[in-house]
């Protein structure tokens, strides 16, 4: 009984990562955008808006429809641990053709 239930707590905390993630890679695609519209740099704003431990393998890029691409791997149960896996999200406010 208790390994199933350590299982299910893991379990648990994953997909917390996982939502957690989602988020902040939408948070940094609006935030770069924003920064992008102004003039600034994008990937440094973006940067900014993550915590340190995503900052490693991200991405982030202008797409051809004017929007920034931001690409983050996904946390694996602890803070340092990253999988190979990635999310991304795009934000744009407009400015493009």
């Amino acid at each position: 009984m208790v390994p199933a239930l350590i299982l299910a707590g893991l379990i648990g905390w994953q997909l917390v990562l996982v939502g957690q993630t989602l988020w902040l890679c939408a948070a940094a695609a609006r935030t770069a955008a924003r920064a992008d519209v102004v003039g600034l740099s994008p990937s440094r704003a973006a940067r900014s808006a993550v915590p340190r431990s995503l900052e490693r393998g991200m991405s982030v890029e202008r797409t051809d429809g004017g929007a920034v691409r931001v690409e983050l791997r996904l946390r694996i149960l602890l803070r340092g641990w990253q999988s190979p896996v990635r999310v991304a999200a795009a934000a744009s406010l407009g400015g493009g053709p």
